[in-house]
């Protein structure tokens, strides 16, 4: 399951009368730390956490803090310190040599589920929202507020009234479009909802797009592209697209791919394929390759190697994610 807080909030809200819950989050890191400040977990009664704040390596600990939560109906802070040998972090064998700081809060229906089910709700409807935490032992205390999609995303600590937030601005799921639903869109699928992304994945052919092929597809559409570039005004989730890959292997759907793309509001649009067959595309579609209007990539993909449909659909998803993130794609050692 992806770890991102739509995800582990789709489990919870299922859930969320049946046992006992703790919300978990990071708020203040030192040094090094497998997760940041802002990172969320939630943790049952039953023994299961969705999500992770380290590498595994202090989650059973958490665990068992949490339940003095349930005993008491009170938040805690726990701290583990990588950097002090006579820490608990270092009994439990972590080494990367930072201090990690958490809030632990119970949630339940008598403090309003700490208002998660309106943060998941609104995160479900693609919004923006606004969510701060008191860093504080004791009654757990949090904010709440819908925000515009042109909120930008932060993590900080907000001083109100002599205390202490941790103020979010939390965004909706990446919401990927896919066209072509062909064998070798299987592991692009799967990878982007791994990351806990929505994907879309249209193929009108009978042939592609089976439902049980693409198990962690958002949707999946069978209807042809030009109905759906006829009717764009009135389709939701194209409003709401971020990224575009088209990969159908066929230069008529390809080409109706590119018109569909003008009409969503994709920041990113990709094309599998070489560059003399792009050319091909665009004049199917009656397109000026070098008057169209948004980020196009192609041939789509990093540079990592491999030719299996797995490599090729990590690189992919690697540079959506990359470009979507607004981060160079280099190696972090410098080593490459």
């Amino acid at each position: 399951m992806a770890n991102t807080l739509t995800s582990m909030l789709s489990v919870w809200y299922q859930q969320k009368d049946q046992c006992q819950w703790v919300l978990a989050t990071i708020f203040e890191t030192q040094g090094s730390s497998y997760r940041k400040s802002g990172a969320h977990m939630m943790i049952n009664d039953l023994g299961r956490y969705h999500g992770l704040l380290s590498g595994g390596c202090l989650e059973s600990d958490i665990m068992l803090q949490a339940r003095r939560c349930w005993d008491t109906g009170e938040g805690r802070i726990v701290e583990y310190d990588m950097t002090e040998e006579q820490d608990l972090a270092w009994k439990l064998g972590i080494g990367c040599g930072g201090v990690v700081k958490i809030l632990l809060q119970p949630v339940s229906k008598q403090n309003d589920y700490l208002y998660l089910n309106k943060v998941y709700g609104r995160l479900s409807q693609n919004g923006y929202c606004y969510f701060a935490q008191q860093i504080t032992s004791g009654e757990p205390q949090v904010e709440y507020a819908e925000l515009p999609s042109t909120a930008q995303v932060k993590v900080e600590q907000w001083e109100h009234n002599g205390q202490v937030f941790l103020k979010q601005v939390l965004r909706p799921p990446i919401n990927l479009c896919v066209v072509g639903a062909g064998v070798d869109a299987q592991p692009v699928v799967e990878i982007a909802a791994k990351l806990g992304w929505r994907v879309v994945l249209i193929d009108p052919r009978a042939s592609h797009g089976r439902r049980n092929y693409f198990p962690d597809a958002f949707e999946v559409i069978k209807v042809p592209l030009d109905s759906l570039i006829e009717n764009a005004d009135e389709l939701t989730w194209l409003a709401q697209t971020d990224a575009l890959i088209i990969m159908s292997h066929n230069v008529k759907l390809d080409a109706q791919g590119l018109l569909l793309s003008l009409k969503s509001s994709a920041k990113y649009v990709g094309m599998l394929g070489p560059l003399h067959r792009t050319e091909r595309v665009f004049a199917q579609a009656g397109l000026d390759r070098g008057a169209f209007s948004l980020p196009f990539a192609n041939p789509i993909g990093l540079r990592l190697g491999g030719e299996l449909p797995e490599s090729i659909a990590l690189s992919m998803i690697s540079e959506v994610h990359s470009f979507l993130a607004e981060k160079d794609a280099k190696s972090i050692s410098g080593i490459v």
